[in-house]
């Protein structure tokens, strides 16, 4: 087989690991396949722009190459912080943008890596597809593009030829899932040994620190959300909701439903995932107890929403995430 043309979107202001890891790990990942017999390269990795000279976030210089046809581009993600303007950075990247389009107007594979979605979005690739994102910045996108179905619980969905990825590492969560299909399971799996990458995690809903999320609004969902938020031990009842919020069950329903994008149960049942986890991290209560605390009285139906949730079950994520200070 030929080697899968791969090249890496560099622009001004992108993550430079971002950059440069996707192709890091497919070189070991050629490395092992040579060990193995294999003697024919299986990847042909550029780092191309539109651009002469690229900077990258801290002004690190990144070597580029002219663009050229590819069968996938990645597009990686840019740093970001209070005082960085989203929409001014997009405005910046119209060399990119236009890049994008064209790569993609054929059916060609593009991949972006966290904050890459936004130029995914910004380009029309995401339209009316399935995307995520850093799980920080999930919101951000979904109201920046309404045409985009955003699952922020997600490491790495393909639609369509699309794929995007949560932050930072779920770029390796993609480059293993590349290099399984392209260069077989046995391969992916020593890659991600010698380089100490999980090549097991489902999701990005264990690492979500709610703390550091933007503080809520003051919406109908806001105000549902914090109800149920503040009840989470008590029994879901959308009668009981509807009233306390004043409005018909159908209503809320409808209204909650328009702005959320689930359920109130849905929301309900996060919510409770996401109190246990944090039980699970800074205590030493047992499966059974936190169960309780949150609304469950049976810990195995408790145990399996759970695991539905962040991909592992109670014990294991404790296992993964207890803090010891």
């Amino acid at each position: 087989m030929p080697p899968l043309r791969i090249s890496v979107l560099a622009y001004p202001g992108c993550f430079a690991s971002e950059v440069h890891g996707v192709p890091d790990l497919l070189t070991m990942a050629t490395r092992v396949a040579q060990v193995r017999g294999s003697l024919d390269p299986a990847y042909d990795v550029r780092i191309v722009s539109p651009r002469r000279r690229v900077l990258a976030s801290g002004e690190v210089r990144v070597d580029v190459s002219p663009l050229r046809p590819s069968d996938v581009l990645v597009v990686p993600g840019f740093e970001v912080g209070p005082a960085v303007d989203v929409a001014l950075v997009l405005s910046r990247l119209g060399p990119e943008l236009a890049a994008i389009r064209a790569h993609t107007a054929g059916g060609a594979a593009v991949v972006s890596i966290c904050l890459g979605a936004f130029l995914l979005a910004e380009a029309g690739a995401l339209d009316r597809r399935t995307a995520t994102t850093s799980w920080l910045y999930a919101d951000q996108l979904a109201r920046r593009y309404p045409a985009v179905d955003v699952r922020a619980d997600q490491l790495v969905i393909t639609d369509r030829g699309v794929t995007t990825t949560a932050a930072f590492s779920a770029m390796y969560d993609f480059a293993l899932t590349l290099i399984r299909r392209h260069s077989g399971a046995s391969v992916a799996r020593a890659t991600a040994r010698i380089a100490l990458v999980d090549d097991a995690r489902t999701s990005q809903a264990p690492y979500v620190d709610h703390s550091i999320l933007p503080a809520g609004g003051s919406t109908f969902a806001d105000q549902v959300k914090r109800w149920l938020d503040q009840h989470l031990d008590t029994a879901y009842d959308l009668e009981r909701l509807a009233a306390e919020l004043h409005v018909s069950s159908r209503t809320l329903l409808r209204r909650f439903g328009a702005t959320a994008g689930v359920t109130p149960l849905e929301y309900l049942q996060a919510a409770r995932v996401r109190r246990a986890g944090q039980l699970l991290e800074t205590t030493g209560r047992t499966v059974a107890r936190i169960a309780g605390e949150v609304g469950y009285r049976d810990p195995a139906s408790f145990s399996r929403l759970f695991r539905r949730h962040t991909g592992k079950a109670p014990g294991e994520y404790r296992a993964q995430f207890r803090r010891t200070t």
